[in-house]
């Protein structure tokens, strides 16, 4: 089963924000990077890792009471190996925000007791923060700032100036001037990018969308399928045969005894979007 999933982001926007990103690193301490807990990888932009290379990170797996809870500790260790500090939020009900401050901190522990030797006291920690569209970026930093700084609701080619947003305990964010979006290089990330909504339900065919969901469901989370769905014997069925099943135990039926499939692809993709089949991970480490 086939399903274009041939988007692309104007060059010279990224090339913009690329060069705006590189600028402003200069004015920061260390950087904070938002990706959704469910994908980390495909809501990750490959360039931001060369362009901070040099710069102490920090991970914030978001969203992660979407997502599968074991799996959200094997990310955290993933990260944490390669040598970045890790923070596992629910930053839109603002779960664990208070351990964002410290995290910072800690990261920067040495540089900050090298200052205190010289007597620099009381400087402001400078914090970038970035990530691609819909990670939950703008809901982070209105969260943690305690105010609506951050425009939420971000779109792809949208800039804009520097945004410098201080917190307590001497710590000062700024949010990314101008948004990275993702990279469509990869098929599978651009279908995760869509189970979750990053893109457009409106370019995309919701019916073939659903079926690929349906089919990794029923091989990763077997269990939380059947039981939401209350389905029986799925061994061996393909995505179309999976969403029949579903639109028929929902009575989507329409004349001449069909399934609505249609009806039936957006109760899937909703109640998957809103953890109704359960805390589910797109991606995991091993993989």
């Amino acid at each position: 089963m086939e399903i274009n999933m041939n988007i692309q982001w104007f060059p010279g926007h990224m090339a913009k924000t690329k060069r705006l990103i590189a600028e402003n690193l200069k004015l920061v301490d260390i950087v904070v990077e938002i990706l959704d807990a469910r994908l980390p990888v495909s809501s990750k932009n490959a360039d931001i890792d060369e362009l901070i290379s040099q710069k102490p990170r920090i991970v914030v797996l978001n969203k992660a009471d979407l997502a599968d809870v074991a799996v959200n500790k094997k990310w955290a260790s993933y990260f944490e190996r390669q040598g970045a500090g890790v923070l596992i939020l629910d930053s839109l009900h603002a779960k664990n925000l208070n351990f964002v401050t410290a995290k910072i901190k800690e990261k920067l522990k040495d540089k900050i007791d090298k200052q205190k030797e010289k007597g620099m006291v009381g400087r402001s920690v400078k914090v970038m923060v970035v990530g691609i569209p819909n990670v939950g970026k703008s809901s982070f930093i209105n969260k943690i700032s305690k105010r609506t700084s951050a425009k939420t609701g971000d779109r792809p080619g949208v800039t804009r100036g520097k945004q410098w947003i201080r917190l307590d305990g001497g710590i000062e964010l700024l949010d990314t001037p101008g948004i990275l979006p993702p990279k469509f290089t990869d098929k599978r990330a651009g279908l995760n990018l869509a189970f979750v909504g990053s893109v457009k339900d409106e370019i995309l065919d919701t019916e073939e969308l659903s079926m690929h969901l349906l089919e990794f469901l029923a091989e990763n989370y077997k269990e939380m399928l059947t039981n939401r769905y209350k389905l029986t014997d799925i061994e061996g069925l393909g995505g179309y045969d999976l969403l029949l099943a579903v639109g028929k135990k929902r009575g989507f039926i329409v004349s001449g005894g069909e399934i609505d499939t249609e009806r039936a692809a957006s109760i899937v993709l909703d109640e998957f979007r809103g953890a109704k089949i359960g805390r589910i991970s797109l991606e995991k480490p091993e993989e």
